[in-house]
């Protein structure tokens, strides 16, 4: 039995959590999975585990983007479905509420979320506008990592306020370009996740009192989400099942947002 993302190729930014986890539910799927982060120890190991190409990047680095979207254009022939995982907390660059927040924590956490998806998404759209439509119809799907912060904040723990601008600012991002490439048969969407259990949130996993606030407010959960709650959703957002889904943000958060 075919698989939902049967030979479609699809572009994955990042080499573990999330994206590590999708990585294997897309080739699980069929998927043609291209892998690319800027860490050689977690890629390359995930690449061989899948027999995917990849490419190790920096995608804060000018000209970065384009190079791996050619990779994955060499390697596979076209490119399906791009999903931009890719991004950090701004904390260690001095994120915080804003009159703490420093101009560094400002520019580089906006610049790791929201300039590397903007890079991302311009190089994959110039390939997904020339190719044919696949089976479904659908030239490309790209997929947006968002944030619950973006939109249900929370002052106790996660005041983080470049990071929730940066998020809000992919939100605005996939919806403008959801509406200007659908007609060009493009579907752009955005996962919305809480928190879920990576090495971003290693802070949070080793806070008692953090950890107690999130059995209540992801109560779904009983906690920390775990990356393939994530995953799973990224790959139906990215299959001909959600073929008539754009501009979509999926809130994927455990009961955040209603507890």
């Amino acid at each position: 039995m075919a698989g939902r993302l049967q030979d479609k190729v699809c572009l994955i930014t990042g080499s573990d959590g999330i994206a590590a986890a999708t990585a294997r539910v897309a080739s699980n799927e069929g998927a043609r999975v291209f892998i690319a982060g800027k860490d050689r120890e977690t890629v390359e190991p995930l690449a061989c585990e899948l027999s995917a190409a990849a490419e190790v990047a920096d995608l804060t680095r000018a000209g970065a983007a384009e190079r791996v979207v050619e990779a994955c254009c060499a390697a596979y022939g076209r490119l399906d479905a791009l999903f931009n995982v890719a991004g950090a907390s701004g904390r260690s660059f001095g994120d915080g509420p804003v009159h703490e927040c420093t101009d560094e924590g400002w520019s580089m956490t906006l610049e790791v979320n929201l300039g590397t998806a903007f890079r991302m998404c311009r190089a994959a759209l110039r390939v997904m506008l020339r190719q044919e439509p696949g089976a479904g119809g659908v030239r490309g799907a790209v997929l947006n990592m968002a944030s619950v912060l973006a939109f249900s904040p929370e002052r106790r723990f996660f005041a983080t306020h470049a990071y929730a601008a940066a998020k809000a600012g992919v939100i605005g991002l996939t919806r403008s370009m959801a509406a200007y490439y659908a007609s060009h048969g493009i579907r752009v969407n955005a996962i919305a996740p809480a928190l879920v259990r990576t090495r971003m949130s290693l802070r949070a996993q080793s806070d008692e009192r953090l950890l107690a606030f999130l059995a209540k407010k992801q109560p779904l959960s009983g906690g920390m989400l775990e990356p393939l709650d994530i995953a799973h959703t990224a790959v139906f957002l990215m299959s001909d099942e959600a073929r008539a889904t754009t501009g979509l943000v999926y809130t994927a958060d455990g009961g955040w947002t209603t507890a």
